[in-house]
């Protein structure tokens, strides 16, 4: 089930920054049936196609599986026919599916988790359900997109996503906000099971602004010899986001891998973390996290189990200080329950060496193209064959972090 050890720690954390009230965000509204702001992907005008295409969903489809676009409250799918894909809405499925409810529907998180995943369970079921069949490999990725227009003060969403023995699939998901819409609170349950053998590639780029809150559950289950890497990536961070995902390695032989890219400004809060519990035989797992500070404050955090025997695991957070103003603190953690895990963690923030800076601007750069070359390096993943929308989005981040900044007054903070 979902982990959320940590949330008492994060509420004292946030106390500064305003605990959220779902009450005052008019939570009641998803649950009732609202009527579509559109009703095709057609009538999206284009600056809404401008907005979205920065979080990575394109409008053609020639390299994608398909598209699923939440539209405020409203949900749209387009799929090609790809044999063993399936995308329909949630709601939708449950009514098709009866074992859906009974095999996955609240199996991985509890509805009385917190209340936000609470607040979900009591309204309409909207979202999506992905579900790739035994034995397909998906080649293109498949895209979803989660947009808050300006009718909406509150979306609310329930995700699942099954992959099946050996099957395979990449889901690159873009949330984001219609320009002009003033404050909104995103909620959102993520339910993922990944069968035996099975691979999932998961990218997710925020867009959002300092007027938003963002607080998604997401709980992983992992089979045999499955497959899961996450990779996050915040161009724009919301007022406040807390979002700490458990992946459960249940099967011998799986592996997960979390990676995630924050920008900090001021005035925003950005709660990061995640736990993988390694409970099957010879698995494995990988937190690798990276912040870039311009001001606010940005909390790092991951937590590694070692249950099963022989596991493997690391956890690396990294931070970057650009600016006197604002806060990062990193927090790897192991737990070892068995003799055999063998597990490492490692923190570090500081500063750019001005070394660095100045070989680079000795072969021609510019002090900002100098400082985003050296950022860009910095926040890399590490994971091979990103996408296009992801190298994208890193490059932005990278643009945003190294324009306007003083590098040789920046303090050094070493945890």
């Amino acid at each position: 089930m979902y982990d959320n050890r940590h949330n008492k720690e994060v509420q004292t954390n946030e106390e500064q920054f305003g605990i959220i009230d779902i009450e005052e965000k008019d939570i009641l509204s998803l649950k009732e049936n609202l009527p579509p702001e559109i009703r095709s992907l057609d009538e999206m005008k284009a600056k809404d196609v401008r907005t979205l295409a920065e979080v990575g969903m394109v409008m053609d489809e020639s390299n994608r599986s398909g598209t699923y676009l939440c539209y405020g409250q409203c949900g749209f799918v387009t799929t090609q026919f790809i044999e063993g894909l399936e995308c329909i809405p949630i709601a939708e499925a449950l009514e098709k599916y009866i074992w859906l409810k009974e095999k996955y529907w609240f199996k991985a998180i509890r509805r009385d988790e917190d209340e936000i995943v609470e607040a979900i369970s009591n309204s309409i079921p909207r979202g999506f359900f992905i579900r790739v069949k035994k034995g397909y490999k998906i080649n293109k990725p498949f895209q979803a997109a989660l947009y808050m227009t300006r009718k909406t003060r509150v979306q609310g969403l329930h995700n699942i996503i099954i992959l099946e023995e050996d099957s395979e699939l990449t889901l690159l998901t873009g949330c984001t906000r219609a320009h002009g819409t003033k404050k909104g609170l995103h909620l959102a349950i993520s339910e993922i099971y990944v069968g035996k053998n099975a691979k999932f590639v998961s990218t997710m780029i925020h867009n959002w602004g300092p007027s938003f809150d963002i607080r998604p559950r997401t709980c992983t289950i992992v089979e045999e010899g499955g497959v899961f890497i996450s990779t996050y990536c915040s161009t724009n961070p919301p007022r406040t986001i807390q979002m700490y995902p458990f992946t459960h390695l249940k099967g011998d032989n799986a592996s997960a891998k979390y990676a995630s890219i924050i920008l900090g400004i001021p005035n925003t809060y950005c709660d990061i973390g995640g736990t993988i519990m390694m409970e099957g035989d010879n698995s494995r797992a990988e937190i690798c996290a990276r912040a870039v500070c311009k001001g606010g404050n940005i909390v790092q955090t991951g937590l590694l189990i070692g249950k099963g025997d022989n596991c493997r695991a690391h956890v690396d957070c990294a931070g970057l200080m650009m600016s006197n103003e604002g806060m990062i603190e990193a927090t790897p953690a192991l737990r070892a329950l068995n003799p055999s895990a063998r597990m490492s963690h490692e923190a570090s923030i500081g500063r750019i060496a001005p070394g660095e800076l100045i070989y680079l601007m000795s072969k021609g750069f510019t002090e900002e193209k100098a400082l985003s070359t050296i950022i860009r390096g910095f926040i890399d993943p590490g994971i091979e064959g990103i996408s296009p929308e992801l190298d994208a989005a890193l490059t932005e981040v990278a643009e945003i972090s190294g324009h306007g900044e003083e590098w040789d007054v920046i303090p050094i903070r070493n945890r």
